[in-house]
């Protein structure tokens, strides 16, 4: 895929989920530094900076995409060329290690909380629940998924075509069914975009209603996600940055005097979360940061 195709379908949400939009991202990067058409090491600093400022602009909401370009920016600078780019190449390629490693332990980890005869609820398009999903079925583990067509964008068909195609029987409900859908089942698991210094966690619009139902029948509610997406600018005091879709997603031709509002995201509370399921462990929010911290300082300064 050219640069300029990652940077569309970014945009306009051809590729889904925080953690592929991050991979696509160092794609964009690996792309860039092996086309060789830099004068210097400081024409590549510079022109680094740029491509990164226009990856992050994309989707304001994805610290996932910001840490890992950070972590890839953090290299020492060097008057040597070659070893400035073959550093940065390096950095990239522990990333994609990072992600792939990762997602290995969460799978191993996620699974642990299904059980057979489960009926399990996710929302929206979450690439990491997914593949707890399908590695629950590979072990033979008995059970039904409930999901949500997540308008206006119908990412919940992403999955439950997904699940389907491996076997898995899907419920599939319309946004405005979330409380039948929820009284049905036995366990919430969703994806996240960002988790706040606060211990909240923003996820796909519906989430927090989705949490708070969930709580108040005594579901356990999951959230399954790479650590990377601690956003360490909210120590800080800064807001996460709630991106508002066109509204033509939603009706591209309202009456005079109707305003659409297209939020793409939710912020739910800790005190909705059961936990949260990372390659570090399960652990309840505020406690989830500390261990992010302990893992990965470089974030915090």
């Amino acid at each position: 895929m050219k640069k300029t195709q990652i940077i569309e379908n970014i945009k306009k949400l051809n590729i889904q989920g925080a953690q592929n939009i991050t991979i696509y991202s160092l794609d964009y990067i690996e792309k860039l530094i092996n086309e060789g058409i830099f004068k210097d090491s400081e024409d590549l600093i510079k022109r680094l900076d740029i491509a990164i400022k226009k990856l992050i602009e994309t989707r304001p909401t994805e610290p996932c995409m910001r840490n890992t370009l950070n972590y890839v920016h953090d290299v020492s600078y060097q008057k040597d060329f070659e070893g400035l780019k073959n550093n940065i190449l390096s950095r990239i390629e522990e990333a994609r290690k990072h992600f792939k490693g990762s997602d290995k332990k969460i799978v191993i980890i996620g699974v642990k909380k299904i059980k057979k005869g489960m009926k399990i609820f996710t929302h929206c398009h979450s690439a990491t629940t997914i593949k707890i999903l399908k590695e629950a079925k590979k072990l033979g583990i008995n059970f039904e998924v409930y999901n949500t067509e997540t308008r206006p964008r119908l990412q919940g068909r992403i999955s439950a075509e997904e699940l389907s195609n491996v076997g898995i029987k899907v419920n599939h409900y319309v946004d405005s069914s979330i409380i039948k859908a929820l009284k049905e089942v036995d366990l919430v698991l969703i994806g996240c975009d960002a988790v706040l210094s606060t211990g909240e966690v923003v996820n796909k619009i519906g989430t927090q209603l989705i949490a708070e139902i969930a709580d108040k029948y005594d579901i356990p509610l999951y959230v399954c996600t790479n650590s990377w997406k601690f956003d360490p600018v909210t120590i800080k005091g800064y807001d996460e940055v709630i991106e508002e879709r066109n509204v033509d997603e939603v009706w591209p031709n309202p009456p005079k005097n109707v305003k659409i509002h297209n939020s793409a995201f939710d912020i739910i509370g800790p005190e909705h979360i059961t936990g949260i399921i990372s390659e570090l462990g399960v652990y309840p929010s505020i406690i989830f940061i500390e261990e992010v911290r302990r893992e990965y300082l470089w974030m915090f300064d």
